[in-house]
């Protein structure tokens, strides 16, 4: 028993040196892979159980881990809770897409969520039940600094966190009632775990689709304008 138990220890540890304190985590695991492969030196796999491809490299000389999330505030609560919980994660930037309920803000626009309100029963845990949650403003102001810096148009507001993908959304009684831009599945579930281990986190998304306009991003405007987000993101790491 004692050797088995040492030897639980032993990756444990390992574990907790492999993963940075600073986070980027987008939903999707090939979204991880490529930004290992496009912006981080000396980039390692540092996690593939249930195929939750996470890397650990270098950006600028930083340490930053990239850690997907999955889908739906359930996996981002897992995973961010973790990581904040038991592997010495102080900050957590997610990178996302999100829908747009406003034509003010338009598909491939870069979106700061500095709050977030969710109807998800995730609310119950931790001592605080509120619906709504502010994003951490130390990492809001420096992201909107390094923003300006690289002359990347942000826009800011708060964001709704939903637990349902299809079917279908009131969402302009939804935004109007709770004044919020748009809508995305994890950052309600993030903001609350950094919360609940005091620790700090917010999200930045781009704009993929307006439930207003109907217009969606292309395939070749995805992926430039979601190299914007995550050039902000890692950009604003070299700050922490």
């Amino acid at each position: 028993m004692i050797l088995k138990f040492n030897t639980v220890i032993l990756k444990f540890c390992y574990k907790k040196i492999t993963i940075a304190n600073i986070v980027i985590m987008p939903g999707d695991p090939k979204r991880a892979e490529y930004i290992a492969k496009n912006y981080l030196e000396k980039s390692k796999l540092v996690n593939q159980v249930r195929g939750i491809t996470a890397y650990t490299g270098y950006y600028q000389n930083k340490k930053i881990t990239v850690f997907p999330s999955g889908m739906g505030i359930p996996s981002m609560g897992i995973y961010s809770h973790e990581l904040f919980a038991f592997y010495n994660v102080d900050y957590i930037i997610r990178i996302g897409t999100m829908g747009s309920y406003t034509k003010d803000l338009n598909v491939g626009e870069v979106f700061l969520a500095t709050s977030s309100y969710s109807n998800s029963s995730y609310n119950k845990l931790g001592k605080n039940h509120a619906r709504l949650l502010k994003s951490s403003s130390k990492l809001n102001q420096l992201i909107e600094e390094t923003a300006a810096e690289e002359k990347i148009d942000l826009k800011t507001g708060r964001i709704f966190s939903s637990d349902i993908f299809y079917g279908e959304i009131p969402y302009q009684e939804i935004r109007d009632k709770y004044k919020v831009s748009g809508v995305e599945m994890e950052s309600y579930g993030l903001i609350k775990e950094a919360e609940r281990n005091n620790k700090e986190a917010t999200s930045i998304l781009t704009v993929s689709d307006s439930f207003e306009t109907k217009i969606e991003l292309t395939s070749e405007e995805r992926e430039k304008n979601l190299d914007n987000m995550i050039k902000l993101a890692l950009k604003t790491s070299l700050k922490l």
